[in-house]
């Protein structure tokens, strides 16, 4: 397949424009797959040093499958599709690495800061970069009683304007599923069951949510990239949403009961906006033993593989 159709050119010289790492860069150049990984996972996601364990883990299978890990991040104002060894460890060892939207990309860069990637800035530093295959664990979306709070993550928007495929285990479960599944329509950002015909639910194998596709293979993801490069219009993501294992899920049971106690806190303590979901995500690893994290990095390492897999059909192609 040809390079991510919404990027400019990943060899600009701009101050401002993505660094890309010299592995990135020569796999760019010889067609070979890449995937993008974001960072706010090992920044802020994961205990250390369990988040370098786990940063190193995930770049190794992309290997195994054949593809380039390019991890996403900002360092002293310069953005960086691919991490050296160092700078990974930097990401992951540094208390004062900042979380970083795609709106506070420019003042990041323009001020000199460091800041982990989330999905919305990893999406759109890698495709700028030529990227087209980006794996992560869930994405943001239509936050409970939006009609009270208007609280819906940015990864929504940009994903409506950024052609590359993200491959995750659908959206995190403290979220309105259904909203969200239908604010993507809204946006015209196409969903992909893999191996089945009900979306994700982070760390449930469904959400109970149908999707309207379902794809099997690799290479079924890529003829749908393929037919929509070729059919041409407006950039907008498509979606490979990826169910973690059964076997490897949180007990459904215990998720909902913790969940509502979670959700009951945060209107105790009148918590809002930004903060509402890292209160959530903090109080399921607490209250679940740690369970609801094993199952999250179930989700994410099964993304990896699956979004090199894809990578490397594409490339094939």
């Amino acid at each position: 397949m040809h390079r991510n159709p919404s990027a400019s050119t990943s060899q600009e010289t701009g101050r401002h424009a993505p660094v890309l790492s010299t592995e990135v860069r020569d796999a760019l150049a010889d067609r070979r797959p890449v995937v993008a990984l974001e960072s706010t996972i090992i920044a802020h996601g994961l205990p250390r040093p369990r988040n370098l364990q786990v940063a190193k883990e995930l770049e190794e299978l992309v290997r195994k499958e054949g593809a380039v890990p390019a991890t996403v991040a900002v360092l002293d104002g310069r953005a960086h599709v691919g991490l050296t060894d160092d700078r990974l460890e930097r990401v992951a060892g540094d208390p004062a690495m900042r979380k970083l939207g795609h709106r506070d990309l420019a003042p990041a860069l323009a001020q000199g800061a460091s800041g982990a990637t989330t999905v919305s800035a990893t999406a759109f530093l890698a495709a700028r970069a030529g990227l087209n295959v980006f794996a992560t664990g869930g994405l943001g979306g239509v936050h409970r009683e939006w009609t009270e709070t208007q609280d819906e993550s940015a990864d929504l928007r940009l994903l409506a304007r950024t052609g590359i495929t993200v491959v995750c285990a659908g959206v995190k479960s403290i979220l309105d599923v259904p909203a969200t599944l239908q604010r993507l329509e809204t946006l015209g950002v196409g969903v992909l069951g893999y191996g089945t015909e009900y979306f994700p639910g982070f760390y449930l194998s469904s959400s109970g949510e149908p999707v309207d596709w379902t794809v099997r293979t690799p290479r079924e993801v890529v003829d749908v990239m393929r037919a929509r490069e070729e059919l041409g219009g407006p950039a907008a993501a498509l979606i490979v949403a990826n169910p973690v294992p059964e076997e490897e899920q949180l007990d459904p049971e215990v998720h909902d009961r913790v969940l509502a106690q979670a959700l009951d806190a945060c209107r105790e303590r009148g918590i809002v906006g930004q903060a509402v979901t890292p209160f959530l995500l903090e109080y399921l690893m607490r209250e679940t033993g740690g369970a609801s994290l094993e199952a999250n990095l179930a989700a994410v390492r099964g993304n990896v593989q699956l979004a090199a897999r894809i990578a490397a059909a594409a490339a094939a192609r």
